[in-house]
């Protein structure tokens, strides 16, 4: 979008500041955008409710359900059914029709509507974000407080709903395009990793992408590093649940001091932005780099202005880096705050500040970028 085209909520060309009249279109649009926010404010709730209850599960098979059918099923009183499977009709999460015969209103899911609440497999499963915008609700006064004293929060403080959400919310991508298209895009990389490399991931938290590099490469060994330690112990679980523990350790460490050298990979996956010092983090990168070794970095996909941002995908990092990103880095030494939509350009200056003189886009998803470094 380019700078001169209108902007939601922008001012109209050529107006001034000052009070004037409403335009009572554009008033009536600001509320319906509101009342919209706030039933999705209200209905994340109920997403999560529906995942611990088992609704979403019961309605995963496709076959319509009345709200009788999804009480006795779910063992739950039949009016939170019927309230909850309403509140999700009129989201467009599920269908509904009516039974001629015993004119009941019946509820049903689509394929496409259950690979995004019923399959924590799914490539497009959705539901561990709401857990994300749980954890933001449960912090919001910790936060707020910090913002007024100018202080940053780190992530080891926030609410466990976060890392469970982080955890279910980036795993569907990971498996969907890390084995597949990200690591091969990368020069030579999949070739080593084939054969047997050394890698490194840094900020890996739960260790769902240290996970799925090492299930499909078991000639190589990997090493996660988080500096938060309940994620590191969720992460070797992890291992163990994916049977990969033979060839993947996790250890704590910061990104600026983790051990090791002659790592063939060390990659950061949405992790530099959250960094306060990620100029130090990515020259500890390249110091611990064997020859011809690679960074990969992983980074939500941003444009360089806040015109290009301005879409649904912006909106939702914007406001997670209000909340996460940026406290996090604030709460860090340096406290460089690059935010969840930093932009490449930005990343390419913070990477060749680190003494990278090799910096490309290797490839982009509607939602990540993934940038490839070498000294």
């Amino acid at each position: 979008m380019s700078t001169t085209e209108s902007t939601p909520g922008a001012m109209p060309q050529g107006s001034t500041a000052g009070p004037t009249e409403p335009d009572m279109a554009r008033l009536e649009a600001q509320v319906f955008q509101a009342v919209t926010d706030i039933g999705a404010a209200l209905n994340g709730a109920l997403v999560i409710l529906g995942v611990d209850l088992g609704f979403w599960s019961a309605l995963g098979d496709g076959h319509p359900m009345s709200a009788a059918d999804l009480a006795e099923r779910c063992s739950v009183p039949e009016p939170y059914a019927n309230q909850w499977l309403s509140a999700q009709a009129a989201s467009g999460y599920i269908g509904t029709d009516l039974d001629r015969e015993s004119g009941e209103v019946m509820f049903q899911m689509s394929p496409e509507q259950a690979m995004v609440f019923c399959d924590p497999d799914s490539p497009v499963y959705m539901a561990g974000g709401f857990h994300i915008v749980r954890s933001v609700y449960e912090d919001l006064p910790r936060i707020q407080q910090a913002m007024a004293d100018g202080h940053g929060f780190g992530w080891h403080e926030h609410d466990a709903e976060l890392f469970l959400g982080t955890e279910q919310f980036f795993r569907p991508g990971y498996r969907m395009h890390l084995i597949d298209e990200w690591l091969p895009a990368l020069d030579g990389v999949h070739e080593a990793l084939t054969a047997g490399a050394k890698v490194a991931d840094v900020g890996c938290g739960h260790g769902v992408s240290t996970a799925v590099m090492a299930k499909h490469y078991p000639a190589s060994t990997f090493v996660g590093f988080d500096y938060h330690q309940a994620s590191i112990d969720r992460a070797s679980a992890l291992a163990q649940e994916e049977g990969v523990e033979a060839n993947t350790t996790f250890a704590r460490a910061k990104a600026d001091d983790y051990p090791g050298s002659d790592y063939d990979l060390i990659c950061f996956f949405d992790c530099l932005h959250d960094m306060g010092d990620p100029i130090g983090a990515l020259q500890h990168a390249r110091a611990a780099l064997a020859p011809g070794g690679t960074v990969m970095l992983v980074e939500p996909r941003a444009g360089d202005t806040l015109a290009e941002n301005l879409n649904p995908v912006g909106r939702v990092f914007y406001a997670a880096s209000t909340m996460i990103c940026t406290p996090s880095s604030l709460a860090q030494d340096v406290g460089a705050a690059l935010g969840a939509q930093a932009g490449e350009a930005r990343l390419r200056h913070v990477a060749e500040s680190a003494g990278f003189t090799h910096v490309r886009r290797a490839m982009e998803t509607p939602v990540n970028m993934v940038i490839e470094l070498r000294p």
